[in-house]
């Protein structure tokens, strides 16, 4: 688990069930990532109940359920995915809920999951893409903190085909990294 000012990340349960539903079957989230259409009730449950967790005993990555503290409802999701544990790399990303939009919370989630990983795991290399009409997606990457190293063509997919991805990264001597390990 990790904590935030406002919120707290852990794993993916039952009760997240209903809300990463709603969340998935969501028009922008849906834009964006290449999640199952209709994302159904069945295909939330295997993520929340099966998935994530075999995602981290593969070693691949961890994905955490993102909620608000106070409430402890889930407003989003970070993840880290394409672990290479002889490299110290991997590659991170997101969604946020239709209800939890526009309060930061993707940017200090990411910023929380960038710290643990670069400063706390010793990871060497934290790479974000993003595709390059998702704008949104793009400047939670600047306000994190990260470097844009430039354009993957035809790299990603989406419902619509194919999509050229912006590339970012993190290091752990990076200025974002080295405020957020003191505490900024």
């Amino acid at each position: 688990m990790l904590h935030t000012e406002r919120l707290l990340l852990r794993p993916f349960g039952s009760a997240d069930i209903p809300d990463t539903q709603a969340s998935c079957s969501d028009s922008l989230i849906q834009q964006w990532l290449p999640l199952p259409r209709p994302y159904t009730m069945k295909d939330a449950t295997s993520w929340c109940t099966n998935v994530a967790s075999a995602l981290r005993e593969s070693g691949d990555g961890i994905h955490f359920a993102v909620t608000d503290s106070p409430t402890g409802r889930l407003v989003g999701t970070v993840g880290l995915k394409k672990t290479d544990w002889r490299a110290r790399t991997s590659e991170v990303g997101y969604w946020v809920s239709p209800w939890g939009r526009g309060k930061g919370i993707a940017a200090e989630a990411t910023r929380a999951v960038a710290r643990w990983l670069l400063t706390d795991q010793q990871f060497q290399r934290l790479e974000l893409r993003a595709a390059t009409g998702n704008t949104a997606s793009q400047n939670v990457a600047i306000r994190t903190g990260f470097h844009r190293e430039g354009i993957l063509r035809n790299a990603g997919f989406v419902h619509t085909g194919r999509v050229d991805l912006v590339l970012f990264s993190l290091l752990p001597e990076d200025s974002a990294v080295t405020v957020m390990h003191s505490g900024g």
